[in-house]
């Protein structure tokens, strides 16, 4: 009304406290919504420490189990489980043997830590390959889709056997949800969720993680991981995995496509997660290493703009540490 009078808005009266903040506060970042990544080595008698990933080891099978109790009794929800075998071959064949390092470390954890957190496992061939890839290569040296997914629905069962309760489609084979959704459906295993990485770009933030898993890989992925410049992409695969049976779509990594996490939380109506990835971690550990950043705070605030993103959950090195510091309320 033209003339009217109005008392100035101060939206700063909502942060003078630590009450009003909390009750202000329009994110959460608690110690459920958090996924702790761990790797499990064959061959080795003690945890080996990845040099690119401060505070990360490869575990032993015995280091791993403590390290799962520990989740659980830390409050985070779930561990996605990498498997870094002796010996590899051209199509991965330590991925589906029962008595493969992924598979019998599973079936420990299992053991160990029961429904007190979701036992997960990424499965792709990239860490059983020869030469690194995700999947099984042609005569020519490119990615046989096809006879990829065979290999595929091989590991499912095998891992769903070792006793995951979540398998994590991280290869980015076109129609991987919907086969392996079939496969598991048709051995019974119809309980068993998927994780498809739906957005997963061929992006520069991975390096660590091939030391972690001891890569042995040549050239890149990008026939078959997504092009970092593309966002319609990302969302477009996310509703296609969806439509295939995906329980829960991925955007990875996550800091580095926020926007694109944003727009999959609005497509699709499954739950969302995002994977700070080990060279997102890195950065956060070398600029805190240098003293240059707060590294408790730099963390909690890396995880909960992932969630204000739209992440229901985060995939993060930092799990245990971070669940600690929420539950002491720091």
């Amino acid at each position: 009304m033209t003339g009217a009078s109005f008392p100035q808005t101060r939206p700063r009266r909502l942060r003078q406290t630590p009450a009003l903040r909390g009750l202000a506060r329009e994110t959460d970042l608690l110690p459920r919504h958090l996924v702790l990544p761990a790797f499990v080595r064959e061959g080795i008698a003690e945890p080996a420490p990845i040099s690119s990933m401060p505070g990360v080891v490869q575990h032993t099978i015995e280091s791993l189990r403590r390290t799962a109790a520990t989740a659980a009794e830390a409050g985070v929800s779930g561990l996605m489980l990498f498997g870094v075998p002796a010996v590899r071959d051209a199509v991965g064949s330590g991925a589906d043997d029962p008595d493969g390092i992924l598979n019998v470390a599973t079936a420990a954890v299992a053991a160990e830590v029961g429904d007190a957190l979701v036992v997960q496992t990424d499965l792709c061939l990239d860490e059983f390959t020869d030469h690194g890839h995700c999947g099984v290569l042609d005569a020519r040296g490119a990615i046989d889709n096809d006879a990829t997914l065979e290999r595929y629905t091989a590991m499912a069962l095998a891992q769903a056997r070792a006793g995951s309760a979540l398998l994590g489609l991280s290869g980015m084979m076109d129609g991987q949800v919907d086969a392996i959704r079939r496969a598991l459906d048709a051995e019974g295993f119809t309980d068993v969720l998927l994780l498809g990485y739906a957005a997963k770009y061929a992006s520069a933030f991975y390096g660590p993680f091939r030391e972690a898993v001891d890569s042995q890989l040549q050239g890149d992925r990008r026939t078959y991981q997504l092009d970092p410049g593309n966002r319609r992409e990302g969302v477009r695969e996310a509703v296609i995995d969806e439509a295939e049976g995906a329980d829960v779509v991925m955007v990875k990594p996550a800091m580095a496509f926020l926007d694109v996490l944003r727009e999959v939380r609005d497509a699709v109506s499954v739950p969302v997660w995002a994977y700070q990835v080990s060279g997102e971690y890195a950065m956060i550990e070398a600029a805190a290493g240098h003293g240059w950043i707060d590294r408790r705070a730099a963390i909690l605030e890396s995880l909960l703009s992932i969630r204000r993103a739209g992440a229901d959950a985060v995939l993060t090195y930092a799990a245990i540490e971070a669940a600690g510091w929420i539950r002491a309320g720091r």
